[in-house]
């Protein structure tokens, strides 16, 4: 019988991780790192967007965590530099796109792709990416059954929003039209230094977008982890100059914030809510303290 906390310790499926450039055979739209158990069977597919000035590749371990507990991961390469998220929606929904006829001949042997059950996530930018491509921006031909924001930014303040301009400030104004869960960090909004902004500022953070979220959605914060520390071990050192990090190691991070994924995807991809109500039954079930946590339902 599984342990309630199980999906914040690493999943039983074994998993591989595989590169695809675009000049492969494939022609994706775009670079790929696809994260995929190596065990026989069909899984749902998330869909990861990296986050401002980031590779896909710097979430590899969470990436692995999620996978090992039954998951297909499919990570484009967007760009790093470019202040909106104009070009990364246009990516991501050219990579949704080339998922259907392509993305089963890249898998292990045994191993299938359930794109009926498809996920959307990202990360900082890639998180308003997915909420802005959720929202309209960009068709697909796919749809997607869950959204997950992981500390999403919407740029520097509220004045300053980075195209699209999807906060408006309104309670529950987004109409996502599917489930969506926000994790934030809580130190997101300190600066690192007086001469750093800060990585997820006040007014366009995770708080922001669980606000203007339309039911069902749910906001968990990792209280004492910062905007960059769910990233591998081995990320640029740059990245834990650039933000405000928590004390202990990425670890703690990585994952509480992986098993809360893991939970909400089971819950709305599998149809098994066990590891999504203990978390709020128990939020000391996780690895790092989590605070606060709401949900609004209807």
């Amino acid at each position: 019988m599984e342990s309630k906390k199980d999906v914040f310790e690493m999943g039983k499926l074994k998993v591989q991780e595989k590169k695809i450039n675009i000049e492969d055979s494939s022609s994706p739209p775009k670079p790929l790192l696809i994260v995929t158990p190596s065990d026989s069977g069909t899984y749902p597919v998330v869909l990861f967007l990296h986050g401002f000035l980031l590779s896909n590749h710097h979430y590899s371990q969470l990436l692995n965590h999620i996978s090992s507990h039954a998951f297909i991961l499919v990570a484009p390469q967007l760009s790093v530099i470019l202040p909106c998220s104009t070009g990364d929606i246009t990516g991501a929904a050219k990579v949704t796109d080339w998922l259907a006829g392509n993305l089963q001949a890249l898998l292990p042997t045994g191993v299938e792709a359930n794109l009926q059950e498809l996920a959307l996530a990202g990360h900082s930018r890639g998180g308003h990416a997915a909420f802005s491509l959720i929202l309209g921006s960009t068709k697909t031909t796919l749809q997607f059954s869950a959204l997950i924001g992981v500390d999403p930014v919407a740029g520097p303040s509220k004045c300053y929003q980075i195209p699209p301009r999807i906060l408006t400030g309104k309670p529950s104004s987004m109409e996502l039209g599917i489930p969506a869960m926000v994790i934030g960090s809580g130190l997101g909004e300190k600066k690192k230094n007086m001469f750093l902004p800060a990585c997820a500022p006040e007014g366009v953070n995770h708080n922001e977008f669980y606000y203007e979220c339309k039911p069902p959605c749910y906001h968990v914060v990792v209280k004492d982890y910062g905007h960059l520390d769910m990233l591998d071990d081995d990320a640029p050192k740059v990245t834990k100059c650039m933000c405000t990090n928590g004390v202990n190691c990425r670890d703690l991070m990585r994952r509480s914030t992986g098993g809360i994924m893991v939970a909400f995807l089971k819950a709305y991809l599998m149809g098994d809510d066990d590891s999504l109500e203990a978390i709020f039954d128990d939020s000391l079930v996780a690895p790092a303290e989590l605070s606060p946590l709401e949900r609004r339902l209807e």
